[in-house]
């Protein structure tokens, strides 16, 4: 503390809290529902705050006149802001903000013409890495915690006619507290790295709409479920020709309504990923979707889409891109999954935080099932109720945004987490949660092998419908004889999927034998693991680690040089390793 700075000990966060109460979550977030938006993306201002001075500071409540007209000196001039695009992550537009962990000030002119009386005005925000405030006009609009999930703030009070400054503070720090904690083993990409868009809404609209098979009915029954934006009584029409011949309705009470109706429409598979046209209407709000029919349930160790066994064979992917981060274009993710299905993959599982929503719209048009996951990962602070309501509530934005998506077979609740009392409680609700807000799909979570034992023997399974286990066999352990021990010792009563498994190799490294960072090991290691898991009946899933290499400062090799070189295709997303096409035969065998 200084003389001339009494507030110097201080950062921005403890001038947070009074914005806490404005944070939004799952329960303001609306689906776009195939509305227009308008794109609030482009060039912005981006200031760096190394000092957190912006909220002690009230940047916010700074304009954008020119200095030479200002009363009293500032530290701060929105103009004097870097033009960035929008989306993009911090890391990579300058070479000296590659490590950049903290706030960041975003600020741009957001023109608005009124619309017709009543009219509602929502921002949506597909992410923002990690934590964002939101102002508009100086005024705090509302906040959001979590970098992966999207967030929908309504400023229908706020906005005024003409230009209006919006401003952002994201900010990326690693905390202990947080979902994920700061351990973890990917880059920590910051910024406004999805989309930003401006969307109009009537006076009453439906936030939410969810249309499934009806679980259990074989395919027979279908239902539709809506919350209105408000607590009232209304009526909203369904139209759905493929489905069923006429348009059939929904009473709305209290803000909520469901219908269930028998209808056998076409299934949607990966084998034929039919998807059929939904429009549901009420009052002067049109909500539209491309939906897929299917039902996903286990019965003993079988994992059963549309009452036939699956087996579920593909591969993990990260968010990353040597040229622009976590930011995901179409082009890249219809990448992703070009070469998934090049090497005969008809699954994915999305590591370790919510994809861009891109993945599982794509996803729903070409056939390919998606494991989708929250990131309560590694240590996360399971005693924290604050961190649980996080983990939750990231889990149920998830859970709104990609509900109608019929490629997502599984709902992920964490990631290799020891098996303590305090994380038992927080991973059974969190399976609960999920469970009640989505009962037609499977939950799931990759867990740890129980070391004292040597078995599959976590306590959550019970709360699971299939176990995930990340196991490296030959790699971190010496060979893969200890999967076969640790199957032996294991007994569980329902499906497992080898969730995570592989060996690092630097692209173009060429060696004999188990020599470490080459492609022939890599290639040999999963020979020998897909050897073991076909034959081990309860085992009906493999998900190789991992499509593309990415990068993740902990790993600091010659050979890895701040990358995770376990990737099947080289971080160039081009060069394929020679377990590409080792891979690639094994699974084309399975499915001959």
């Amino acid at each position: 503390m200084t003389a001339d700075d009494p507030f110097a000990h201080l950062h921005d966060e403890d001038y947070a809290s009074p914005f806490d109460q404005l944070r939004v979550g799952h329960a303001q977030l609306v689906q776009t529902g195939g509305r227009l938006t308008e794109p609030v993306n482009g060039p912005w201002r981006l200031t760096l705050d190394l000092f957190d001075e912006g909220l002690r500071q009230r940047w916010y409540a700074d304009d954008d006149t020119p200095p030479s007209q200002w009363a009293l000196p500032r530290d701060y001039d929105v103009e004097a802001g870097e033009p960035v695009p929008v989306p993009s992550c911090w890391n990579l537009l300058k070479p000296h903000w590659y490590q950049f962990e903290g706030a960041g000030w975003y600020t741009t002119m957001l023109p608005w013409t009124p619309g017709p009386p009543g009219e509602r005005v929502v921002l949506q925000f597909g992410g923002a890495a990690s934590h964002a405030l939101v102002f508009l006009n100086g005024q705090c609009v509302g906040g959001h915690a979590g970098a992966s999930t999207p967030f929908s703030i309504e400023i229908t009070q706020a906005i005024q006619a003409g230009p209006n400054r919006l401003q952002v503070m994201v900010e990326n720090r690693r905390r202990a507290d947080r979902v994920p904690m700061h351990h973890i083993d990917w880059f920590n990409y910051g910024g406004l790295y999805r989309s930003v868009e401006l969307l109009r809404l009537p006076q009453v609209f439906l936030r939410r709409v969810a249309v499934g098979l009806v679980p259990g009915s074989n395919g027979g029954r279908v239902f539709v479920e809506v919350v209105a934006s408000d607590p009232i009584d209304a009526e909203a029409e369904v139209i759905w020709p493929t489905v069923q011949e006429e348009p059939c309705r929904v009473q709305i009470r209290a803000g909520r309504g469901r219908i269930e109706i028998a209808a056998q429409p076409r299934l949607w598979s990966p084998a034929s990923p039919t998807l059929h046209d939904v429009l549901v209407t009420s009052g002067q709000d049109r909500w539209q979707e491309r939906i897929g029919f299917r039902e996903i349930i286990t019965r003993g160790h079988d994992i059963l889409l549309n009452g036939e066994p699956l087996f579920l064979q593909g591969v993990c992917v990260h968010e990353d891109d040597e040229a622009v981060g976590k930011v995901s274009t179409l082009d890249d993710v219809e990448r992703r999954l070009t070469h998934a299905r090049e090497l005969g993959a008809n699954f994915l599982r999305l590591a370790h935080y919510p994809h861009h929503e891109h993945v599982a719209r794509l996803a729903d048009a070409v056939g390919v099932l998606l494991w989708a996951e929250v990131p309560v990962y590694w240590a996360i602070d399971f005693a924290d109720p604050a961190t649980y309501c996080d983990a939750e509530n990231q889990l149920l934005e998830l859970v709104t945004r990609d509900v109608n998506r019929a490629s997502v077979i599984l709902w992920g609740v964490g990631n290799e987490n020891a098996d303590t009392d305090a994380r038992y409680r927080f991973m059974r609700d969190l399976a609960a949660a999920a469970r009640a807000a989505d009962p037609t799909r499977l939950i799931t979570a990759a867990c740890l092998i129980d070391r004292e034992r040597f078995a599959i023997a976590d306590r959550l399974a019970e709360h699971l419908d299939v176990i995930g286990l990340n196991e490296y066999f030959g790699w971190y352990e010496p060979d893969v004889s200890g999967l076969q021990r640790l199957i032996a010792n294991s007994a569980p009563d329902r499906p497992v999927v080898i969730s995570e498994t592989g060996a690092d190799a630097k692209a173009g490294h060429r060696g004999t034998g188990r020599q470490l960072f080459t492609e022939d090991w890599q290639a040999e290691f999963f020979r020998q693991q897909w050897h073991v898991v076909r034959g081990t009946p309860w085992i009906r899933g493999f998900a190789a680690w991992l499509l593309y290499d990415f990068r993740s400062e902990r790993r600091q090799t010659r050979f890895q040089r701040g990358y995770n070189r376990k990737g099947l295709i080289a971080e160039d997303k081009v060069t394929k390793k020679l377990a590409f096409e080792v891979l690639s035969a094994l699974f084309r065998e399975e499915t001959r």
